[in-house]
């Protein structure tokens, strides 16, 4: 007998149909105000859940007593109450390889737009303000050769150190709970504390989880510690970043600019003050989204439902210590 599962993102029609072929599916496009209702009931009855975006709490996973493994479309795992799910014994897979190289592209152009000022630059063009040469007061600034602090220096962290070495001639510097030796023979990686590596760094990149740990790790008083020619690049999550704080640091000088793909409310409220600054680029959480990354991610996350729920499952595991109990 097929188990019941619960699919709550529209996925491609190929792997809907690899699912159907394995589970019996209920299918949300996504989960809103007006089928949040049916969303809870259809948990009641489901061995297995796949989607993204939505969160899922402990009061979702009290009623889905029947549940045995969750497969989240996404690298990040903030959506879940992870702490209840591993409680219950439940697996709780993600998406982490994937999606390594289109998110740091995009982290990597954060910095190239931030430093150049390219939006700002481009819209001047097609509002039909480029009337002659560019002067002084339109100038960006240099990236080769500057000085990268990256924090997290996993996969995605090491794939934008690539980059900033082999491609721009940066120094890295990074921040780890533990040394990458990789990094530090390959790309002339230092790691250090925070307070140098904000100290010293031309460019601070967030590539870290959200955690309790991490959330307003970079606070009024890390921002105060940076250069005040440096730019703040935030690709991971958004409430790693203190945004009230960001905001009086970009009005006031204190940093010269940043580049945002993620921020603590989104979609980004059309009132943010970030909206109005100059020296902010802001992007829709855009860091995975190019069609090959997102296909492969739905492909990855069917693949770990599938192995989970057949008992197999070997690998992108959130919570691993629920093989322990």
């Amino acid at each position: 007998m097929k188990k019941n599962i619960v699919l709550y993102k529209t996925i491609p029609a190929d792997q809907l149909k690899r699912l159907q072929q394995h589970f019996n599916v209920t299918i949300f496009d996504s989960v809103n105000q007006s089928n949040h209702a049916d969303f809870r009931r259809a948990l009641v009855n489901a061995e297995g859940i796949i989607g993204a975006s939505t969160p899922i709490t402990a009061d979702d996973l009290a009623i889905a007593t029947k549940l045995k493994a969750a497969s989240t479309i996404s690298v990040g795992v903030d959506q879940f109450d992870v702490s209840a799910m591993t409680a219950r014994g439940i697996p709780l897979m993600h998406t982490p390889s994937v999606l390594t190289e289109t998110t740091a592209d995009t982290i990597f152009t954060l910095v190239l737009c931030s430093a150049r000022r390219i939006i700002e630059m481009a819209e001047m063009v097609k509002a039909g303000q480029w009337t002659k040469s560019i002067g002084e007061n339109h100038y960006g600034w240099n990236v080769s050769g500057k000085t990268i602090g990256i924090l997290g220096m996993g996969r995605i962290g090491y794939a934008v150190a690539k980059r900033a070495h082999a491609g721009f001639g940066m120094s890295v510097l990074y921040y780890n709970t533990y040394d990458h030796p990789e990094a530090e023979s390959q790309l002339n990686a230092r790691r250090c504390d925070l307070d140098t590596l904000l100290a010293q760094s031309d460019f601070v990149c967030v590539v870290l989880p959200l955690l309790p740990s991490t959330e307003k790790l970079i606070g009024k008083k890390e921002l105060q510690k940076m250069k005040p020619s440096a730019f703040l690049i935030n690709g991971s999550r958004g409430k790693i970043v203190d945004e009230a704080a960001l905001i009086d640091a970009l009005e006031t000088g204190v940093i010269r600019g940043a580049g945002l793909d993620v921020f603590e409310v989104e979609p980004l409220p059309i009132d943010s003050k970030l909206l109005t600054l100059p020296n902010v680029v802001a992007l829709p959480h855009i860091g995975s989204a190019t069609h090959e990354t997102r296909y492969a991610m739905v492909e990855c996350a069917v693949d770990n439902l599938i192995a989970a729920l057949n008992g197999c499952l070997t690998h992108n595991c959130a919570n691993p210590e629920v093989s322990k109990k």
